[in-house]
């Protein structure tokens, strides 16, 4: 059985990369969404364990102290964490994971796992970014912060291993679908399993 591939998703509020890794689990097969912890409160629509998993800052701490995220952050004022579990869990069952996380987390997995395929989804300007915030009815002083955090993320793009310009959704969902389909192909992932495999099946 092969190892399951870890995609890190990152980019600024409002590019898309939520919708964007949501998007890409329904039409890739062998595909999980990581659902991270968060203490924020939930946002219109979105469910408990399946967007994110809310609990209280003291219920966070604790899980801090007791070493459970491979990653976790403070965000926005909000605290975010990837729980070690499902990576591990992921990789060794075969289970593709994609993660929606901020460069900090990506950071940090990068340097812990040091594998793993790191994708940056951004929009093709400031100013479509701040279209999206407005859209979203943040206020102007969030969308302010966001826009000097966006700036802040762009600076780290040398960290990731593709870009992808998110103008159209449905565009950008295949260009990561794309990406995805040509990481399993490679070389030395598939390398060993063929070698072991290929003449058994006589």
């Amino acid at each position: 059985m092969r190892e399951g591939i870890i995609f890190i998703v990152s980019g600024p509020s409002g590019s898309g990369k939520t919708t964007l890794t949501k998007r890409v689990t329904r039409v890739i097969d062998n595909l999980r969404f990581s659902v991270s912890y968060t203490t924020r409160r939930p946002r219109p629509g979105e469910i408990d364990g399946v967007d994110y998993r809310f609990i209280s800052k003291e219920q966070f701490e604790n899980m801090v102290q007791n070493g459970r995220f491979v990653e976790w952050a403070t965000v926005h004022g909000n605290l975010y964490g990837t729980p070690t579990e499902e990576l591990e869990r992921a990789k060794s069952s075969g289970v593709d994971l994609i993660l929606d996380i901020d460069v900090q987390g990506a950071r940090s997995i990068k340097d812990r796992y040091g594998s793993g395929v790191y994708i940056f989804i951004t929009p093709s300007s400031v100013g479509a970014l701040k279209d999206r915030l407005v859209e979203r009815k943040e206020g102007m002083a969030d969308i302010t912060k966001r826009l000097e955090n966006a700036r802040k993320e762009i600076e780290e793009i040398r960290l990731y291993d593709y870009i992808i310009i998110n103008n159209s959704i449905d565009e950008a969902v295949e260009n990561l679908a794309s990406v995805i389909r040509a990481e399993r192909c490679k070389r030395e992932r598939i390398i060993e399993s063929l070698k072991d495999g290929f003449w058994n099946d006589r």
